[in-house]
This record gives C-alpha cells, structure tokens and sequence, in this order.
C-alpha cells in the first residue's frame, strides 16, 4: 500500500513572527508525523539555511519557503514562494528590501507610540531594530511586558494600528519576479484574506487572481487551517479554471497563533485535488529529502 503523506507548506518561526526556533520547527513536525513541510516566515528564509543544515536524512522531507508581504494601490496579499536558490541574488534582494521596510515602519510605529505616551528603552528600542524581521507582534510584546496594554492582540488592535503606512511594502510585481528568477514557484497565501477582516470572493476575487497570474503567479494556497470548506472550494475552482498549482498550509505561529501544526483542512495529500498532485510532483525534486 503507497504511503498517506501528510504535509504543511505554511509555517513561521522566530526569524519573522513565529515562537518556536527552526530547530524547534525540525522537532515539532518529526513528532507531529509530517512527512513534508516548508518553512515560510515574512520576507525572509535565514530559517531555512538552518534547517537545512541541521536537517537528517530520518527527518521529513524539505522545501525552502519565504511569505513577502505585499501591498500596492490594489491591495494587500502575501506571496508564497517555494523551491527557490537561496543564493540567487534576485530574490536576495527583495529580502533587503522587505526588511529596509519592516525596520522603517517599526522606527515610524515606535515614534507613533511615543507621541501617545508609550515609550521604550534605548536598549529596547536597539534590540527591536536588530531582529531578523522586526514587526508588531515584537513591539506588542514589549507593550503588554511594560503593561502598556493586556495582550498582544489589544496592543496591536487598540495602539500599534493607529498609524497606517501606503508605501513601504514589496510590491507583488516585485515578488513574484524575484521568485520566478530564482527558480521558484509563487504561490498566493490564503488568497481569500486581504486586508484585516477584508474577505474577497466571486467576481473581486477572480479579478484579483488574473491580475497576479499577468505577472506570473503560479498557485494558490486552497488548503488553509483558517478557511470555511466554501473559501476551500471557491480557490479550487478558481485553481482549475486558470490551471494554477494549490498548495496546503496551517500558517502556524507557535504560541502567537491558535493555529495547530499540520492543521491544513488536508488529513492526507492524497485527499487532495490534482492541482495538489502536479505541485507536489513538479516541487518533488527540489525538496531535501524524499517524500
């Protein structure tokens, strides 16, 4: 009997805004039973260097993984990109991008904070800055740590949201390019989810899609731990009707989410669709390990 696969393509860890370290990763997913995983934290993939190096051939199987956080005059999203030459420069250089704009907004939010009252240590502030991926979460913990605010979600919601930023984001042109040249496939994260509790599906949705197709999208991500089985079925109609690879991630966070390992809506790949299949098969001989 052909093995079930069990698989997730959408996690953070400590290098962006995830708890848990890559190596925790590596661990967390072996006792899990995952038999596939990529690590994919915002706008970088240092975390990937490392599993790779520390990865054994026992281990599940690999895929090198990032999630840019886009915007443009149209919207947000967050592309996927899977598979990629972590030394090609093209893609290298959109990570320095991405976090040129990560450490402008946090600088922007901290002056923002202080003009309200809220404010931290040089230290703090230095230590902030120097993170891999510095980002709200980072700055929410320092907010609940000096009893600024009650939890994480209430800083950001209540505090840190109050300043708003239209440019200092890679743009979706810009990430999708820089996959596609390293070798990469460029996914769409939760295609369903824009912009805070903005839900887009029907007609927004497949005008949404053709636009980043034009600039060489290649997939979505229909298995999503956060989607009603009516947003699941909706990107995989659209999936098969622009003939685009799907993809199956829990978007797991360790303790900043609610959202469990291995948590894709998915028991096993082979319950998926074959737009699944044909990413699976096309991404099989760019993963580390066998699967």
């Amino acid at each position: 009997m052909t093995k079930k696969i069990r698989a997730d393509l959408h996690m953070h860890s400590v290098v962006s805004d995830g708890t848990d370290t890559p190596e925790e990763i590596l661990a967390k997913v072996s006792k899990e039973g995952l038999d596939l995983f990529s690590l994919t934290d915002h706008d970088d993939f240092k975390g990937c260097d490392i599993i790779r190096k520390i990865r054994r051939d026992t281990d599940p199987a690999f895929i090198t993984g990032v999630e840019f956080s886009c915007r443009d005059d149209l919207g947000k999203y967050h592309i996927l990109g899977y598979g990629f030459d972590t030394e090609n420069e093209d893609i290298r250089s959109v990570i320095r991008l991405g976090h040129q704009y990560r450490v402008n907004k946090v600088k922007a939010r901290l002056d923002y904070l202080m003009s309200k009252g809220i404010s931290f240590s040089e230290k703090e502030r230095s230590e902030l800055l120097a993170l891999d991926n510095p980002g709200k979460p980072h700055i929410a913990k320092l907010m609940v740590r000096h009893g600024y605010a009650q939890s994480i979600t209430d800083a950001i919601r209540n505090h840190i949201d109050g300043v708003h930023f239209k440019s200092e984001y890679v743009r979706p042109e810009e990430a999708i390019t820089g996959i596609l040249k390293a070798g990469g496939i460029p996914v769409l994260a939760h295609p369903s989810y824009g912009s805070g509790d903005q839900i887009i599906i029907g007609e927004e949705m497949d005008e949404r899609l053709q636009y980043l197709i034009a600039m060489g999208l290649q997939g979505v991500e229909a298995y999503y731990s956060g989607f009603t089985d009516k947003l699941r079925d909706e990107i995989l109609g659209f999936a098969k009707k622009y003939d685009l690879y799907v993809t199956a991630g829990s978007d797991y966070h360790g303790a900043n989410k609610l959202v469990v390992l291995g948590d894709t809506g998915l028991d096993t790949v082979e319950d998926g669709t074959e737009e699944l299949h044909r990413f699976l098969n096309d991404i099989r001989d760019k993963a580390y390990g066998v699967f």
